[in-house]
């Protein structure tokens, strides 16, 4: 039986879920660490693993067990006085969301065969304005008409935010230049057949950050699509 479509706000509701729980990239593998561990794990096996505080760890720990994605369960004291241990251990609960707009590679195909009838200049132009159309209508959702943020807090939501449309991203600064890490395409193979699908990308940040912080550049620097191992786009910084 298929799944029952969500509402925009349940989806809305679902990708910021989502967000929270995995937005941050060691929380992400605080979690896969946690997978490989039947057992489960402790806040200080996990500040020794990643080199954080035990605070920070149980931070981590405490966001992935809100969304339903650790167990807690706790142990006998570890000494004469102290609060019982806590173990941490992963759930069943799948990391997804099921909605309706599903990635459909006969679609995307063919929006890229059509793309290509296009000077390339044209093509690349209109993909990235329906990328800025997007990504202005999911900083919406996820802002809730906030004031706008910060230049990095503004870099980190979008990174978040592409996260949990299956990008798998995160932030990355280098010099006067940060950038945003894709180690996922979403796209599939219809990108590496149209790479000019990729400033739909493009368009998606450029889109996300006007509507949270104001006018930025981002530009394509790497894409999985051109061979490269992973798909980058540069902000220069704006203070």
């Amino acid at each position: 039986m298929a799944a029952e479509p969500f509402s925009p706000d349940g989806f809305t509701s679902a990708v910021s879920a989502i967000t929270s729980a995995f937005g941050d990239p060691t929380r992400r593998r605080i979690y896969l660490l946690a997978h490989e561990r039947p057992e489960g794990i402790t806040a200080s096996e996990v500040a020794e693993a990643f080199g954080v505080h035990a605070n920070v760890a149980r931070h981590h720990l405490d966001k992935l067990a809100a969304g339903g994605y650790l167990e807690v369960r706790t142990g006998k004291h570890t000494g004469a006085a102290g609060r019982p241990s806590k173990r941490y251990v992963a759930t069943a609960t799948p990391v997804s969301v099921e909605h309706p707009v599903r990635r459909d590679d006969l679609i995307l195909s063919l929006l890229g065969r059509a793309l290509e009838l296009l000077p390339r200049e044209q093509a690349e132009a209109m993909a990235e304005e329906v990328g800025i159309e997007y990504g202005a209508a999911m900083a919406a959702s996820l802002s809730g008409g906030d004031a706008h943020r910060s230049f990095r807090s503004a870099l980190h939501a979008v990174a978040d935010a592409l996260t949990a449309h299956g990008f798998a991203a995160h932030t990355e600064a280098r010099g006067d230049v940060v950038s945003i890490v894709a180690e996922h395409c979403p796209f599939g193979g219809a990108a590496v057949v149209s790479p000019v699908i990729c400033a739909v990308d493009r368009g998606m940040v450029k889109g996300m950050l006007s509507a949270l912080y104001g006018d930025t550049c981002p530009e394509t620097e790497r894409s999985r699509a051109l061979g490269d191992d992973r798909c980058v786009t540069a902000v220069p910084v704006s203070l």
